[in-house]
């Protein structure tokens, strides 16, 4: 197939693919709140809006967070705002009862603007506002004493299917794919920060109307150059549409990993034998595997060699086809390395320096440095064994364990480019990932 065929291919296996039962759900939640606050029966579609990534109909598969907001009458603001103190917080905590009601044992909490409520499958987070005669709403916010904020999703989403209008559906297209990557590089990025970034580069470029899949790599390619441009110390963004601040995600950290994406793209032709292998990469395994490649062989990269070999390669697994990834945490690993007679360093310090390797005989202990990501979770781990010499050993490795340990041991046994990567999965979604490359010289 051709690259434009592999992008649409791409596009659609990437689309959201719960929407029916998060449209279920949130039905579900507006009965039992229009019984309450209205005395309404069986009303599933009034006062209810779906809002976020799912509302602007840029999430994808996988996506594990349900933003809904419960249009509340005016009496209920009024009985809510005379309380002498953080009437916000009453509020909350009646709503969150009310559900209580209907979910007795499901995991349901107030926090801080929002109810939420932890289902199996995803995390429904419920605003309670008033709507407004802009059609702005007003919600409550039980921090510092308690107060007022106004919130404005709905012209986020108009504008946003503007924007995919104007762009004949490609808008939608690299909203998906940003997040196809932030989740394959395990990157904590928001979603509306995602909309508003690709809708200022899309606007910028006339909406791309003229385009087609033909174009999207040079589209990607310029994409992560927009994104890689943009100032990691920004405090904020106005939001697509509503022109609210959004915040920084991870202090930026976007910037550099789309600095290191448009790297491998940049210069690239649309028949060039490793476009496929960078995309797949960049944009997970959801981007069709390159004809040429089969199921029963597996390619290794050196530097300056690829090489194929045909043994081991079924032994590798992917944490998409064990569990929804959603990545909405931050987490880093770094491994200390240490041999006897030597001075201990850290792994991350090495490959700093181009062309450096560990030498053989040296303990690995690979471990979680920093997350953001709040307890419960589990701790799962892949090693993977790349090149020649795992082949031969029949060491290839690339199973998934779940160990719950924030360490892993290993050791620096035969040359090669390996990698370590580490997931942490909360509620049967994975949250956060990171990895980090071992490169093995000869001994």
């Amino acid at each position: 197939m051709s690259l434009a065929n592999d992008f649409e291919t791409f596009c659609n296996n990437i689309k959201q693919d719960n929407l029916s039962d998060m449209e279920r759900t949130a039905g579900d939640i507006a009965k039992k709140l229009n019984k309450h606050y209205y005395d309404l029966d069986g009303d599933a579609d009034s006062h209810m809006y779906i809002v976020g990534s799912v509302g602007r109909r840029t999430a994808i598969a996988g996506s594990s967070d349900l933003d809904i907001l419960f249009d509340l009458p005016d009496s209920t603001y009024k009985q809510y705002d005379a309380y002498e103190s953080n009437g916000q917080s009453a509020l909350i905590q009646d709503v969150k009862n009310v559900l209580k009601e209907k979910y007795p044992n499901t995991d349901i909490r107030g926090d801080g603007q929002v109810v939420v409520i932890e289902f199996n499958k995803y995390t429904v987070e419920l605003v309670p506002g008033f709507k407004q005669s802009d059609e702005k709403f007003k919600y409550p916010d039980t921090h510092d004493g308690g107060s007022w904020k106004y919130t404005d999703p709905l012209s986020e989403q108009v504008e946003c299917d503007k924007c995919n209008s104007e762009s004949n559906g490609i808008y939608n297209d690299f909203c998906h794919a940003i997040r196809s990557w932030k989740n394959t590089v395990g990157l904590e990025m928001g979603g509306l920060l995602i909309d508003t970034l690709v809708y200022d580069f899309f606007k910028d470029k006339d909406y791309f109307s003229e385009s087609s899949s033909s174009d999207y790599l040079r589209i990607l390619t310029d994409l992560y150059k927009y994104l890689k441009d943009q100032d990691p110390d920004r405090s904020f963004w106005y939001a697509v549409g509503s022109n609210q601040q959004v915040n920084n995600s991870d202090d930026g950290a976007f910037v550099a990993k789309a600095e290191k994406a448009h790297k491998k793209l940049d210069g690239t032709e649309n028949d060039s034998d490793e476009i496929n292998d960078i995309l797949r990469e960049l944009l997970g395994n959801d981007f069709p595997k390159a004809e040429s490649e089969s199921d029963e062989k597996a390619s290794y990269e050196s530097s300056s060699v690829r090489k194929t070999f045909s043994r081991g390669a079924s032994t590798e697994k992917f944490i998409e086809e064990l569990v929804p990834v959603d990545i909405r945490y931050s987490l880093q690993i770094d491994c200390k390395v240490t041999q006897n007679g030597w001075r201990p360093f850290l792994l991350r310090t090495l490959l700093r320096t181009p062309g450096s390797f560990l030498r053989h005989n040296k303990h690995l202990d690979f471990y979680i440095t920093k997350t953001n990501c709040p307890r419960p979770y589990e701790i799962w781990w892949k090693v993977r064994n790349v090149g020649e010499e795992a082949v031969k050993r029949n060491m290839i490795r690339g199973q998934i364990l779940q160990t719950n340990n924030s360490h892993q041991g290993e050791s620096t046994n035969f040359y090669g480019p390996h990698f370590v990567e580490c997931y942490l999965v909360k509620n049967g979604v994975c949250v956060a990932r990171d990895k980090i490359e071992v490169p093995i010289g000869i001994n």
